[in-house]
C-alpha cells in the first residue's frame, strides 16, 4: 500500500499543482501538516550540512590531498611526468608537485561558502519538489547548476595566486625543467591553472554529494527533526 502511494506521488511531483500535491504529501507517515514551505527547508538544511561538515574539511591542510575521493592528480598528458621522475628516484619532488596543486585547491575553498549560501537560499518549492524525489544527489546537483560558473571565477584567481605564494610556479619549473631534460621525451609546457580549477569544484561537489546521500539513504544521519520529516517522504 505504501509503495502504491509513493509511486503515486512520483507522477504528482510532475504532473500536479503545490496544492494537489500537499494533499497527497499529507496521506505519507509523518507527513501530517507537512507544507511546501518545510521540504524547501529540509532541501536547504541538507545542503547547508553537506557544506558547513564536508566543504569545510577541504579548506584544512591536507583537506585535499589526504582525501582520495578528492584528490587532484595531474592530468593525463602529465601523469608520464610523473611516472618518470618516480622511476629515476625523484619521487619527493613528484610528490611536492601534487602536494602544491592540491594546496591551491584547499585555499580557493575558502571562498566558496558565500556563493553556496546565496545559492541555497534561492531554492524553491517548484525545485524542491524535482529534487525531493530524485537521484542521491539530487540537491547537489541542482546547486552544482547554480553555483559553477560563479565559483569557477571565484577559484581561478585564488589558484592562480595560491601557486605563487606557495612557490608552485617555481616547483612546476623545476619539475618540468628536469622532465624535459631527460633524453628523448616530449617537451611539456603545461598551464594548470584551468585544470586544478575544475578539479577543485568537482571536489567540492563530491563532498556536498556524500553528504546528501547519507542523509537520503542513512536515517541516522538525519539529525534534525525536519530533516526527517522531509527525508520519510523519500523512503
Amino acid at each position: 500500500m505504501f509503495l502504491r502511494k509513493l509511486t503515486l506521488i512520483s507522477f504528482c511531483f510532475i504532473a500536479v499543482s503545490c496544492a494537489e500535491l500537499q494533499q497527497v504529501v499529507n496521506t505519507l507517515p509523518n507527513g501530517q501538516g507537512m507544507d511546501p514551505t518545510m521540504i524547501a527547508n529540509g532541501l536547504r538544511q541538507a545542503l547547508d550540512f553537506g557544506i558547513s561538515k564536508q566543504v569545510s574539511k577541504l579548506t584544512q591542510k591536507d583537506g585535499f590531498y589526504k582525501n582520495q575521493l578528492v584528490k587532484i592528480l595531474l592530468p593525463e598528458e602529465l601523469q608520464k611526468v610523473d611516472k618518470t621522475l618516480r622511476d629515476i628516484g625523484l619521487s619527493s619532488l613528484a610528490d611536492e608537485g601534487l602536494k602544491v596543486l592540491n594546496r591551491a585547491a584547499e585555499d580557493a575553498v575558502k571562498g566558496a561558502t558565500p556563493i553556496f549560501v546565496d545559492a541555497v537560499k534561492q531554492i524553491t518549492f517548484t525545485d524542491a519538489k524535482n529534487i525531493l524525489l530524485g537521484s542521491d544527489t539530487a540537491a547537489t546537483s541542482y546547486l552544482q547548476g547554480k553555483t559553477n560558473s560563479a565559483l569557477y571565477s571565484k577559484f581561478n584567481p585564488v589558484i592562480q595566486n595560491s601557486f605563487t605564494k606557495v612557490g608552485a610556479d617555481q616547483i612546476w619549473t623545476n619539475i618540468i625543467t628536469k622532465y624535459n631534460a631527460i633524453p628523448f621525451v616530449n617537451k611539456v609546457n603545461p598551464d594548470l591553472t584551468d585544470y586544478v580549477t575544475n578539479e577543485a569544484l568537482k571536489g567540492v561537489y563530491t563532498m556536498i554529494g556524500v553528504e546528501e546521500k547519507n542523509i537520503r539513504t542513512k536515517i541516522s544521519s538525519r539529525s534534525t527533526t525536519l530533516l526527517k520529516q522531509v527525508f520519510a517522504l523519500q523512503d
